[in-house]
């Protein structure tokens, strides 16, 4: 059996997170859990509700009475997970142009994260859990068992996000995109309240020049390492 019982994956946007977090907990038959997809759960039911994006007490107590919940894939579609508001499926529409625009803004406000961090961690206090986001092992769940930092240049993430959104019909520009991920990089790494960062003891990989399986592979080789160090200290 696997030995991490909570993988803590953070990184940028586009970064491969998503991908990796949801490969990795379907081979250890672990909970996969995209934080940022509460975040995002939360950006879309103000924007929907007629939420001013501004009022960050309006927008903390709508976060208050939401009923968010992450499932396994209830449609075969390509998802990775259903995200469901309210019990309104809204899996796709958290991936929206409009949501990126304001998602960085509503996770820097100090009440959401605080609900929305409470929320993770009984999840995570269950174990055998992948949960991703940008402050996993830093805020979140920093005692975690493996902590792991994905990165990429912010040129190679646009172009994902770029492509992700041209391959689901939605109309985008190169450009455009690279500007928004500049800008939620600077929004993410500034903001007063868990910040963007590595974990001090959070193994960096670069995915830059790197396929899913390349770096689906780094990732499992770093575990069967934890595993051998805990193995030794178990039975030393």
């Amino acid at each position: 059996m696997p030995r991490p019982s909570t993988i803590a994956i953070d990184g940028p946007a586009a970064a491969g997170k998503s991908t990796i977090g949801g490969l990795l907990a379907e081979r250890l038959g672990y909970l996969y859990l995209d934080t940022g997809a509460m975040y995002r759960a939360v950006t879309w039911v103000a924007l929907e509700r007629g939420v001013d994006i501004g009022d960050e007490q309006a927008v903390t107590a709508l976060a208050r009475i939401m009923r968010i919940a992450i499932t396994r894939p209830t449609v075969d579609d390509g998802r990775q997970y259903t995200v469901l508001a309210d019990g309104e499926d809204i899996t796709w529409e958290i991936r929206r142009p409009e949501v990126d625009s304001h998602v960085s803004r509503v996770s820097a406000y100090p009440g959401v994260r605080e609900v929305l961090t409470e929320q993770q961690r009984s999840i995570a206090r269950q174990g055998r859990v992948v949960m991703i986001g940008r402050d996993i092992g830093t805020v979140v769940i920093p005692d975690a068992d493996l902590k792991v930092y994905l990165d990429a240049s912010v040129e190679e993430r646009a172009r994902r996000r770029y492509l992700e959104l041209l391959e689901r019909g939605d109309e985008a520009d190169y450009d455009d995109t690279l500007s928004a991920m500049k800008r939620r990089d600077r929004i993410d790494s500034d903001r007063a309240v868990a910040p963007l960062k590595a974990a001090e003891d959070a193994i960096r990989v670069n995915t830059d020049n790197l396929s899913i399986d390349e770096v689906l592979s780094v990732v499992e080789g770093i575990i069967e390492d934890v595993d051998s160090r805990i193995e030794e200290q178990t039975h030393p």
